[in-house]
């Protein structure tokens, strides 16, 4: 039986009929397995939610500790059955905790990718390549425009900026989720040893990766600056819907910051009044996606959530055949944390 048989997209998601769950819906479910803890994959109300310890602590710091009524830890590389079918858990290296999810039936092997990367992160275990007859892949940045920069030539134009300009307060937006916590550990890792101011809503995620044993250093919470001028010439790290609005403007002589990789379109850029794009991003590349392809080396390949048209052609032409697999309710921008 063709996994287009027993995997079924519907307008909650991604649903195994012969496993009776879904992956990541969008709506409330009786069991759902969870990739990882954005807003757009991991919702609240579930009877049974799977996921990774780290994904089931995020869950329970963005919806409290009843997020579902039945909350069970999976263990990487091991398999559960639902019925006939066979679950595994493997590393994603999109956040902490994400994961891509094998599903093993009817002699067939489909990896669903979550979301994904391919670089460098200290806040998790690397994407695992994982051989399979059907890999789901996202292709948020699936066009050949989109080459990211190292992280660490990012963060030297951000302090660069710092030096250049002393009296600025450089005032970066980054998503709660991922994005701030890469950014954070990027600076300490240039050697910034400084404290690192925050929005409100930055502080409890922040808090939840300290519980982890990430060590992110000092951190200062806007709020408890009385004196907002000594912000002059620090970094404070903010949600992107911050970066225009009234908190914002209590600041001293702000110097715009948006870590995405969105950034490397200025068009984007501009739309945000950025001065200083940062193209620093938690998804693979288009290169990255290719190479990640050629060595999942499936017999099909399923684009979802993004630029599904490219990446199909283009898997094609590497001699995959590939189809749109057209998940709703993905966000490719604010909660995705791109």
């Amino acid at each position: 039986m063709h996994p287009s048989s027993w995997l079924e997209v519907n307008d909650i998601g991604l649903y195994c009929k012969p496993g009776d769950f879904y992956i990541d819906p969008m709506n409330v479910v009786h069991t759902a397995l969870i990739t990882h803890g954005h807003a757009d994959h991991a919702r609240a109300g579930h009877h049974t939610v799977y996921a990774s310890r780290e994904t089931l602590a995020i869950m329970q710091t963005r919806y409290g500790e009843d997020m579902a009524d039945t909350q069970s830890e999976i263990e990487l590389g091991c398999g559960l059955q639902f019925n006939d079918v066979t679950v595994t858990f493997f590393p994603a290296g999109h956040i902490l905790g994400s994961t891509q999810i094998l599903i093993e039936y009817a002699g067939y092997r489909v990896v669903v990718s979550g979301d994904y990367k391919r670089r460098h992160d200290p806040t998790c275990p690397p994407f695992e390549v994982v051989p399979c007859d059907i890999f789901i892949s996202e292709a948020t940045f699936g066009l050949p425009v989109f080459t990211h920069p190292p992280i660490e030539n990012e963060i030297n134009k951000l302090l660069h900026s710092v030096r250049v300009f002393p009296n600025r307060c450089h005032l970066v937006g980054a998503y709660a989720l991922g994005k701030c916590q890469r950014v954070i550990l990027a600076l300490r890792d240039a050697g910034y040893s400084k404290p690192i101011y925050l929005h409100g809503a930055q502080l409890k995620l922040c808090d939840l990766y300290q519980q982890f044993d990430i060590d992110l250093g000092e951190l200062i919470p806007v709020s408890e600056v009385k004196d907002k001028t000594e912000l002059e010439g620090e970094i404070v790290i903010a949600p992107p819907s911050a970066l225009a609005d009234r908190w914002s403007r209590s600041l001293p002589n702000v110097r715009t910051v948006m870590a995405s990789g969105w950034m490397q379109i200025r068009a984007r850029a501009k739309q945000r009044n950025v001065e200083l794009p940062l193209i620093i991003s938690d998804h693979c590349d288009w290169p990255e996606l290719l190479q990640t392809i050629k060595e999942v080396s499936p017999k099909e390949v399923w684009v979802t959530h993004g630029r599904e048209d490219a990446l199909m052609y283009q898997a094609q032409k590497m001699g995959f055949k590939a189809r749109a697999l057209s998940l709703v309710g993905y966000d490719e921008d604010e909660q995705g944390g791109s």
